[in-house]
């Protein structure tokens, strides 16, 4: 019976493992963060920072086709989404950042509409400085 249940515990074991390395980690390395302003050409990345004090820059301008990397330096953790709160459809491409713990980033999907897209963090509404928006044009 011992040997039946260690056999059980391995096995446990080993679904976990393969399932969690099928689900592909979550973590990243940060990225520098941006001064702001425009984001470049199509399909560029640019990179708003969450701090203690909160995001920075607060508003900043890229091209349609930009991508948008969050990156949690603060030491606790943040879920940026997009407005309005709690629904999140106005920029639905923001969403695909998520849960960010300290030291993680996120990328949002490509902004391909020209449009402004506020986002904020979800888990702290209300807090303006982890408030801001994207202006895509």
């Amino acid at each position: 019976m011992k040997g039946r249940i260690f056999d059980l515990v391995v096995g446990g074991a080993l679904v976990t493992v393969a399932l969690a390395a099928a689900c592909g980690g979550g973590t990243s390395t940060p990225t520098s963060p941006s001064t702001g302003g425009t984001g470049g050409t199509g399909g560029s990345s640019t990179t708003i920072t969450i701090t203690s004090s909160g995001v920075s820059p607060k508003a900043l301008t890229v091209s349609p086709g930009s991508r948008v990397t969050f990156v949690n330096t603060d030491s606790r953790a943040h879920f940026m989404a997009s407005d309005p709160h709690p629904i999140h459809t106005d920029c639905p491409e923001l969403n695909q950042v998520g849960m960010l713990q300290p030291g993680q980033s996120g990328t949002s999907g490509n902004l391909n509409t020209v449009r402004t897209c506020g986002f904020h963090d979800h888990d702290n509404p209300g807090s303006t400085a982890l408030q801001g928006s994207i202006v895509i044009r």
